[in-house]
């Protein structure tokens, strides 16, 4: 019996740090979540607190100056940031999406360059591979990258980058070969900063939830960028892409979860304290019901995310599916949750005097970024069939 107790059962290192996160997120980040939301602007109280705990980028490897922290451990941090504010909670989720692709093919030149600054959390990275007329058709960008000399020439537009304007690190992709014979092998990743000559930042979109976490179109007119900049090989962009999303995908799950919690522990509190009919609605059993549900969904994706993040880590042949069935699942949980909770605090829950619907509408974005949950089931399909 002893033997196959810890199975199925996080570390005690893992269980500490959900510990530490919780707290630091319910004192420092959950207080300013509804101002955030409100005034549509940066997190900068979760940012410092994020970076002087050293929880902004615990995923960057030691010999960076990061903590190395594991899969599963993001995971964690990203998932009790997003209980208390969803918007900050993407202060560690895009500086893995945006570290990951240096992580897994960039030069140790690169890699010295740009991941030791997010480490100490001076820099933040943002990650761009979506055009307006490029989305889930990925190959489809127009963004072009043409060498001349010692140097790379960008230009085209991404748009919905997320945290663009605050990040100072953007991995970009581009077309650097447009007569490949297919158009998947013609694009190239690289490392543009926010002071490189000709790269320009747009207004911010003006959205529907995550609104302390700014998204806008960035711009490349004839921006130059050394040579060195390039990620891995002329050609193999789109392909460590497509690894990255393995990698982060289970993120959004954590994130997604994240959102569902808060919105199941606000619920929690509030249908103990809501009296109709001479007692609170938890006695009720159509409410009992509809609790149970959402807890046991939640308790569902959580696992989930964790074994696809840990699949990745380890290189498992089948993280690819199980990424996307965690990132795909915990949003669908999500949207369905925070909905319920929306639902069970009545017409309180419409109002913005409290944080549901502030939760259902962050959701949403979780079954659309990172690939849509159509996009998702298209994987997981691809992956079935393959066999």
């Amino acid at each position: 019996m002893s033997e196959s107790s810890g199975l199925f059962q996080l570390p005690e290192e893992h269980v500490a740090l959900r510990e530490a996160i919780r707290a630091l997120a319910e004192k420092q980040i959950a207080p300013h979540a509804a101002d955030v939301d409100e005034q549509e602007r940066w997190p900068a109280e979760a940012h410092e607190a994020l970076v002087r705990n050293g929880f902004h980028a615990i995923h960057i490897p030691e010999q960076y100056g990061g903590q190395g922290a594991d899969a599963v451990a993001a995971c964690i941090v990203i998932e009790e940031v997003a209980r208390a504010c969803a918007s900050s909670s993407l202060i560690p989720a895009v500086n893995k999406l945006g570290t990951v692709p240096l992580l897994l093919a960039a030069s140790e030149e690169l890699k010295q360059l740009v991941l030791p600054s997010i480490a100490a959390g001076t820099d933040g990275i943002s990650y761009a591979l979506s055009e307006r007329e490029a989305g889930s058709d990925t190959a489809s960008m127009r963004t072009r990258a043409v060498l001349d000399g010692d140097h790379w020439v960008l230009n085209g537009t991404k748009c919905w980058i997320t945290n663009a304007g605050e990040s100072t690190w953007y991995t970009v992709m581009a077309v650097t070969d447009p007569t490949a014979a297919r158009k998947s092998e013609g694009i190239s990743a690289f490392v543009v900063h926010a002071n490189d000559p000709g790269f320009i930042v747009g207004p911010k979109e003006r959205k529907m939830g995550i609104k302390g976490s700014p998204t806008r179109e960035i711009s490349f007119e004839n921006c130059a960028i050394p040579v060195s900049r390039i990620i891995g090989e002329p050609g193999t962009g789109l392909r460590t892409a497509l690894r990255t999303l393995d990698h982060t995908r289970p993120t959004i799950g954590a994130q997604a979860i994240g959102i569902a919690q808060g919105a199941l522990d606000a619920t929690l509190a509030y249908i103990k304290e809501r009296r109709q009919f001479g007692r609170t609605i938890a006695d009720f059993q159509g409410v009992q019901f509809m609790v149970a549900d959402m807890a046991m969904k939640v308790e569902a994706a959580r696992n989930l995310v964790y074994i696809a993040a840990a699949a990745a880590e380890r290189g498992d042949k089948n993280s690819g599916f199980l990424a996307s069935s965690a990132k795909c699942l915990a949003s669908d949980v999500a949207m369905e949750v925070t909905t319920d909770a929306v639902q069970l605090f009545g017409g309180a829950g419409y109002t913005r005097d409290f944080p549901v619907e502030r939760m259902m509408r962050d959701a949403k974005i979780t079954q659309i970024y990172e690939g849509t949950n159509q996009i998702q089931r298209i994987v997981m399909a691809r992956s079935l069939l393959r066999g």
